[in-house]
């Protein structure tokens, strides 16, 4: 099984997100297990604060090193991955996905405001993540796509084993298209060859297709 932690002073964004679709179906079939915990309960003084000003002045707030040192200590077990959410981080990618789809703990920090304290992420933080090259509001969407992408590839998760492995980047190429009934609609046909029953021609449709649409819109995929 794989736990997950997600530590955030908005919990509630992930209250729908956790328990609909392929995430609660994870969750029934014993494969993931979910926990969310309010930062707000860990922090030190009645106001419940988890941020305050930065030193050396600037725009924004930080978040407080005490807080998250707190609440990541009442989950953190021994082989616990402890993820930062930053676009500083390394980009997510189907590689990262996968290389955290396995039995084990993920325990997620969100950040809010300007970030958290620098001493969280050299003392505290084992992998740092990046969804892209912008910057959301809050760390914990963040969170929910990458939570999304290594729980579809935990076996069982979607359909029948090996449904994941002709998703786009999973052999390093964009997805090949798909078409579905009916075969005719306002003019546009589906392929012959998709309608032929020859598996083997069919399955080098798909592969050209791919690298074509690779070539087109990702070229930089076939380079690497």
């Amino acid at each position: 099984m794989l736990a997950i932690d997600v530590i955030t002073i908005f919990p509630g964004m992930l209250s729908g997100f956790l328990g609909e679709s392929m995430l609660k179906r994870a969750t029934q079939r014993g494969v993931v297990k979910f926990r969310t915990h309010n930062l707000r309960d860990f922090a030190q003084d009645v106001h419940q604060r988890t941020d305050d000003r930065p030193f050396g002045g600037g725009p924004g707030m930080v978040m407080l090193p005490e807080p998250l040192f707190d609440a990541v200590g009442s989950v953190r077990q021994a082989e616990s991955r402890v993820i930062l959410m930053t676009p500083q981080g390394r980009r997510l990618t189907h590689a990262v996905a996968a290389e955290l789809a396995v039995p084990g703990h993920l325990v997620f920090v969100c950040g809010h405001y300007e970030g958290v304290d620098e001493r969280v992420r050299t003392s505290l933080v084992t992998d740092e993540i990046s969804i892209g090259d912008y910057v959301l509001t809050n760390g914990v969407v963040a969170a929910a796509v990458v939570i999304d992408a290594v729980v579809r590839l935990l076996p069982g998760v979607v359909g029948a084993e090996g449904a994941t492995e002709q998703d786009s980047f999973a052999n390093g190429l964009l997805e090949f298209p798909q078409y579905t009934r009916p075969a005719e609609f306002r003019g546009m046909k589906v392929p012959d060859v998709l309608l032929s029953g020859n598996h083997q021609e069919i399955a080098r449709w798909r592969k050209l297709q791919s690298e074509q649409r690779t070539r087109e819109r990702r070229p930089d995929l076939l380079e690497s």
